[in-house]
C-alpha cells in the first residue's frame, strides 16, 4: 500500500510540473527525441546529435537481425557459459545447460531485457558472434543510422553507442516487425527450462506497458552506469504515432517521468495551440 501511494506521489509530482513557465515541454534526460512518425516532424529535441551508450536499447538492433535471418524460430538453444556477462558481472536465471526455443530467448531479451538470452541469440547466428555484429553494423548504415556503433548484442558494452536521432529511426523500424511489437510490449511470461519442473516468470522492464493510460506499440528499457537510465517507446498519443526517446535519465523514475510529460503535454491545450 505504501508503495502504491509513493507511485502516485511520484507521478503526481511529475507530470504536474511537465511545462516550463512558458508553457514548453520540460524534461529531464540528457538527449531526448519526440517525433511524430507519421510525417517525420520533431515534437521536441534535446542534445538529439551526442553520441552516447545506449545499453540495452541494442537489444532492438539485436531482434531485428535475428528476425531479418529468418532463422527457425522453434529451434531449440542451449545457454552456454560463454553467455556469461564477463563485463558487468550480471546474474541470470537463464542457467548455462538449460535449452530454449529461439523465439522465447527473443522474447525475454526484448520484455525483460534477458542479457544471457541476447547473448545466446549472438552466438548462435550463421558465422558467429562477429558475423552478428557485422549484421547489426550493416542493419544501421541501412537504417541511415550514421552515428551509431555496436560491438555485441546485449548492450552491456559501453561501446555500443548511438543518439536520440538515430534511436528513433531505429525504432521506427522496429514497428515494422511484428514479433518486436508484440514481444516488447508482453507485460510478463513465464517460460519452463527444458526438464526442470518449475516456471519462471519474467516481468516487463517498462512499468508503462501495464498502464491502460498508454498504447505502446515498440518498448524498450536499458541500464548502465556509464549510459544512464534509458526509454525508448512508440506509442499511440492523441491519435498519432510518437517515438519517444529518452537517453541517460539520471534516477530510477526520470525516463518514466520523463515519458509521461510528453504525453501530458501532447493532451494539453498548450501543445493543440502550437500545432
Amino acid at each position: 500500500m505504501k508503495q502504491a501511494i509513493l507511485l502516485f506521489c511520484i507521478m503526481f509530482f511529475c507530470t504536474s510540473v511537465a511545462f516550463s513557465g512558458q508553457g514548453r515541454l520540460d524534461l529531464k534526460s540528457q538527449a531526448v527525441m519526440v517525433l511524430n512518425t507519421e510525417n517525420n516532424h520533431i515534437i521536441y529535441d534535446k542534445n538529439s546529435d551526442e553520441i552516447l551508450p545506449i545499453a540495452s536499447i541494442t537489444k532492438l538492433m539485436t531482434a531485428m537481425v535475428i528476425l531479418d535471418a529468418n532463422l527457425p524460430f522453434h529451434e531449440k538453444i542451449t545457454i552456454d557459459a560463454a553467455d556469461v556477462d564477463k563485463l558487468k558481472n550480471t546474474t541470470s536465471r537463464l542457467v548455462v545447460g538449460t535449452s530454449y526455443p529461439r523465439y522465447e530467448l527473443l522474447r525475454l531479451a526484448l520484455m525483460s531485457s534477458e542479457n544471457r538470452a541476447a547473448a545466446a541469440l549472438g552466438r548462435t547466428y550463421p558465422g558467429g558472434i562477429q558475423a552478428f555484429v557485422n549484421a547489426m553494423n550493416k542493419k544501421a548504415l541501412a537504417l541511415k543510422m550514421v552515428s551509431s556503433h555496436f560491438v555485441e548484442p546485449t548492450g552491456l558494452s559501453s561501446h555500443n553507442v548511438s543518439t536520440a536521432r538515430d534511436l528513433a529511426k531505429l525504432v521506427m523500424a522496429s514497428n515494422d516487425y511484428a514479433t518486436i511489437r508484440d514481444f516488447s510490449t508482453t507485460s510478463q511470461h513465464k517460460i519452463s527450462p527444458e526438464n526442470k519442473k518449475h516456471q519462471l516468470q519474467f516481468v516487463n522492464s517498462n512499468s508503462l506497458v501495464r498502464s491502460q493510460n498508454w498504447e505502446i506499440d515498440v518498448s524498450k528499457t536499458g541500464y548502465l552506469h556509464e549510459a544512464g537510465r534509458c526509454l525508448v517507446m512508440q506509442a499511440n498519443i492523441t491519435g498519432k504515432s510518437i517515438a519517444i526517446i529518452l537517453l541517460n535519465s539520471s534516477g530510477k523514475n526520470t525516463r518514466i517521468a520523463d515519458a509521461n510529460r510528453v504525453k501530458k503535454w501532447m493532451e494539453s491545450s498548450q501543445y493543440r495551440k502550437q500545432v
